[in-house]
């Protein structure tokens, strides 16, 4: 579905650019019934990400061998990925050191049965250590982190736990071969973020607020920590449960899944080109980019990414203050000291200010939002080449009680900007194949359940000079 060009102004004279970009618009955008997980895409979960099906639609429509594809908010890496597949040359930025580490392990070709023995090797050299130097390990744990780090691990991570993740960490790092390190790094991750919580003792880390396990089970069920007799916070039923598992053989098993990826992967003289970045302050040359596809974060945390992100991030060798300074510098997040708010186009304001008038420092929240989604959007396009497309793909939010309407207004501000607006597609989410923090079924008394139930697919237009 496309939403009639009425609502968000007109467009100049349309062109053939337009029509094919208006023509994509038009199709089906869900792709419900496509799979999704092939190559690298299933190497890691990942908050709200789109399937791979999207950008690949406008990459192999819009452009040619040897194009120039961004996406300077890259998040998991799926526009790079499928560039990356098509031959296109690929620029991607990010601020979260995940991102980075992910699009990097998902366009790296690795040699499959080096990766193997790697694993085996790893696997191998944890067992050893945890047999042989527990008492080392333990020791090692207790210097590991600085004291605001440990407490975060402490409460997250049961104890033997701990010990096998730091016995897979310090295999991990023996390994001389950057690339094939940084795959197992991943797969390391990927074994603590996921829907569930992993090995961690979290219970859903797709959750805003992810709550912890009260009763820990063993591999046999018997309880290894809490209260068999808790109660939930209504005193009806037993508190839920958390069987922990063992992190040397999930990862085990992970890493094999990944391998199986790698042999989508093959050099190409189009190896992508990936950095860390702020969205408004791209360091790319004027008029240098065929086409942008990428999709902004929600207004106001509303994904909460480093919320997941540190729980494998710390044993990645981060602080947790140093990943709570770098979730500050997300574009749409909650503060809203030292922020430069713009000056907003009509509709963008009319929404900022019916927020704030029911609640002043949510108003100013999204005034930050689109100021520094105004600042992103102005990076494209000076970045876009003339009579080239950026493909931005938004979620509304609801801030009390009232819909942010996104799409609409970040397509008012690319208009202001000097953008085309060709059109605004809508997708409808598959919540059961997405890391989502809400459930499929529509709740109306949830403000987590108000969102993030469809898509805004917007398509701007540079103009030709």
């Amino acid at each position: 579905m496309i939403l009639q060009q009425s609502l968000f102004g007109k467009t100049s004279l349309p062109t053939e650019a337009h029509k094919r970009l208006g023509e994509l618009l038009s199709q089906d955008l869900d792709f419900h019934s496509e799979h999704s997980r092939y190559a690298s895409h299933s190497f890691h979960s990942f908050p709200a990400k789109f399937p791979p099906q999207l950008p690949r639609k406008f990459i192999a429509s819009l452009t040619q061998e040897g194009d120039v594809v961004l996406d300077p908010m890259m998040g998991s890496g799926t526009t790079i990925l499928e560039a990356y597949l098509l031959n296109r040359q690929a620029f991607g930025f990010d601020i979260d050191p995940l991102a980075l580490l992910l699009t990097q392990v998902k366009v790296c070709p690795l040699d499959i049965t080096e990766a193997r023995r790697m694993g085996h090797s790893i696997v191998e050299n944890a067992r050893v250590a945890l047999a042989q130097d527990r008492v080392g390990l333990m020791r090692r744990l207790e210097q590991r982190w600085n004291p605001k780090t440990k407490e975060f691990v402490d409460y997250w991570f049961a104890r033997e736990s701990q010990i096998e993740l730091l016995a897979l960490v310090e295999a991990i790092m023996q390994a001389s071969d950057s690339g094939l390190r940084s795959f197992f790094e991943l797969a390391l991750s990927a074994i603590i973020i996921t829907k569930s919580g992993g090995i961690s003792l979290a219970l859903d880390l797709a959750h805003t607020r992810p709550h912890r396990a009260k009763i820990v089970l063993d591999g046999s069920g018997r309880v290894l920590a809490g209260d068999e007799n808790a109660e939930n916070p209504t005193g009806r039923t037993a508190y839920v449960t958390k069987r922990l598992r063992s992190p040397i053989e999930e990862f085990k098993k992970r890493y094999l899944q990944n391998i199986n990826g790698l042999s989508f992967l093959r050099d190409s003289r189009f190896q992508p080109r990936l950095q860390f970045g702020n969205a408004r302050a791209l360091d790319l040359e004027d008029s240098s980019v065929d086409l942008i596809v990428t999709s902004p974060p929600y207004a106001s945390n509303a994904i909460d990414y480093m919320r997941a992100h540190k729980f494998s991030l710390v044993w990645l060798g981060h602080s947790i203050s140093a990943l709570s300074g770098t979730r500050k510098r997300y574009i749409g997040g909650e503060s809203t000291t030292d922020v430069e708010f713009v000056n907003l186009p009509a509709h963008a304001t009319q929404i900022v200010e019916e927020v704030g008038g029911r609640d002043a420092r949510k108003g100013q929240v999204l005034h930050r939002y689109y100021s520094e989604m105004t600042g992103a959007l102005q990076e494209m396009y000076r970045v876009l080449r003339p009579g080239k497309a950026a493909i931005v793909v938004v979620g509304s939010s609801e801030m009390r009680g009232i819909d942010t309407q996104t799409g609409m207004c970040l397509a008012d501000i690319g208009r202001s900007i000097g953008f085309d607006v060709t059109g605004i597609g809508v997708r409808q989410l598959d919540r059961n194949r997405r890391m989502m923090p809400a459930g499929a079924k529509r709740n109306r008394t949830s403000q987590i359940q108000k969102r993030m139930h469809e898509e805004f697919v917007i398509g701007f237009l540079k103009r030709d000079s």
